[in-house]
C-alpha cells in the first residue's frame, strides 16, 4: 500500500508542530496508509522541543530519515537544509519559501509516478514563495500547472457538509462576470466525476445555487439565474449528471445538513464558506477535485500568532489524513 505524503509547509507556521502534536497524539498509527513527510528533518526535530520532546534522527538514505519519539517514528523525506537558528516563527523568509514549493513539487511527482498515495498539505505563505520566484497564487495553481490540468475546483468539505466553488478569490463585484454557462458545466462535471472515482458515490446528488436573492424571483432581482445557471444544469442533465436547482442559498443548506446532497455547488466564495465553517470551523479539510492525483489540505493558514506555542488545534490535519485515505481506498480511474 503506497504512503499518503503530507508537506510540511511553512517552516516558520504551525504546520511543523501540528505533524510533531498529531505524530505524539497517534494519529498515524489510526491510518491504514503509512503516513510520511515531505520537509526538513532538523526543523520538525526543532519543533518536536516545544512539546518538550527530543527527537532522535536516523538517517534511511539520501535525504530520507527516520525521526523517532521512543516507540513512534516519522519516516521524513528532507529536502531542505533550512538553518534552524536563523528562521524564527512568524517570521518567513526567502528560503522558506523556495523550500515549501520544493516540498509540494516532491510530493506531486511521487504521486504522478504512483510511488504515493496521495499529498495532504500543511500551509504555506504565498508571498514567500512569490518571492523564492514561484509565480502561483497558492498550493491549487502550483498543483494544477504541475499535473496539467485547466481546470480544478475548490471544495471544503466537513462530515455534515460539502461545497464546490465555480469562482474563488475575487471581489464580490467580479463574481457576475466570471460567471459563465461552460465554467458552471465544468464544475458539475468535475464534481460528478470526483464523487464518483474518489468517493465511491454512483451518482452523486448536486444542489446549484442561485447567485442572487430568492434564486432572482423570476428575475426580479436579476438574470443570471435564467440566463447562465439554469442552462447550464439543464446540460448537465443531459449529460447523465445529477443536478438540480438554482437553489436559493438562504434555504438549500438547511435541506443539504440534512443529507438531500452530496456536495452543494456554490457560486462565489462566501456564500459556500459562511455555512460550511458555521459547522466545521476546526475540522474542515481543502480538497482540490480535478486532479489525476489526490490532494486534500487543513482549511487554515500559518496562524503565525500560534506558531512555536504548541496551542495550534490539529483537528483540520486529521480530518484532512482520513479524507486522502478515503478517497485513496475508493479511487477508480
Amino acid at each position: 500500500m503506497q504512503p499518503l505524503l503530507l508537506t510540511m509547509g511553512d517552516p516558520t507556521g504551525i504546520g511543523p508542530e501540528i505533524i510533531i502534536k498529531a505524530l505524539l497524539d497517534q494519529v498515524f498509527t489510526d491510518l491504514s496508509h503509512e503516513v510520511q513527510v515531505v520537509g526538513d528533518v532538523n526543523v520538525l526535530s526543532h519543533a518536536a522541543r516545544i512539546f518538550d520532546c527530543t527527537a532522535k534522527t536516523e538517517k534511511l538514505d539520501d535525504r530520507l530519515y527516520a525521526l523517532c519519539f521512543g516507540a513512534s517514528s516519522l519516516i521524513v523525506h528532507s529536502r531542505s537544509d533550512l538553518d534552524v537558528d536563523s528562521i524564527h516563527y512568524g517570521q518567513p523568509d526567502t528560503s522558506c519559501g523556495k523550500a515549501m514549493a520544493d516540498y509540494i513539487e516532491y510530493a506531486i511527482d511521487r504521486c504522478l509516478h504512483a510511488s504515493a498515495a496521495g499529498i495532504v498539505t500543511c500551509p504555506i505563505n504565498k508571498a514567500a514563495i512569490n518571492a523564492a520566484g514561484y509565480h502561483f497564487p497558492g498550493h491549487t495553481e502550483l498543483l494544477a500547472e504541475r499535473c496539467g490540468v485547466d481546470k480544478v475546483v475548490m471544495m471544503l468539505a466537513g462530515e455534515r457538509l460539502k461545497v464546490c466553488l465555480v469562482t474563488t478569490h475575487l471581489a464580490h463585484r467580479d463574481v457576475p462576470s466570471r460567471l459563465s454557462c461552460d465554467e458552471i458545466l465544468q464544475t458539475l462535471r468535475i464534481t460528478s466525476r470526483a464523487f464518483q472515482q474518489q468517493f465511491g458515490i454512483a451518482k452523486p446528488r448536486l444542489a446549484v445555487l442561485a447567485l442572487n436573492p430568492h434564486a432572482s424571483e423570476e428575475g426580479l432581482f436579476g438574470d443570471e439565474e435564467e440566463l447562465i445557471i439554469a442552462p447550464a444544469i439543464k446540460a448537465a442533465q443531459a449529460e447523465g449528471i445529477t443536478a438540480d436547482g438554482p437553489h436559493s442559498a438562504d434555504t438549500l443548506f438547511h435541506f443539504a445538513v440534512k443529507g438531500a446532497y452530496d456536495a452543494v455547488i456554490c457560486m462565489y466564495h462566501d456564500q459556500g464558506l459562511i455555512p460550511l465553517k458555521l459547522l466545521h470551523f476546526d475540522d474542515a479539510v481543502n480538497v482540490t477535485l480535478g486532479l489525476p492525483i489526490i490532494r486534500t489540505s487543513v482549511d487554515h493558514g500559518t496562524a503565525y500568532d500560534l506558531a512555536g506555542t504548541g496551542k495550534a488545534n490539529i483537528s483540520s490535519l486529521v480530518a484532512a489524513l482520513q479524507m486522502a485515505e478515503q478517497m485513496a481506498d475508493n479511487r477508480k480511474l
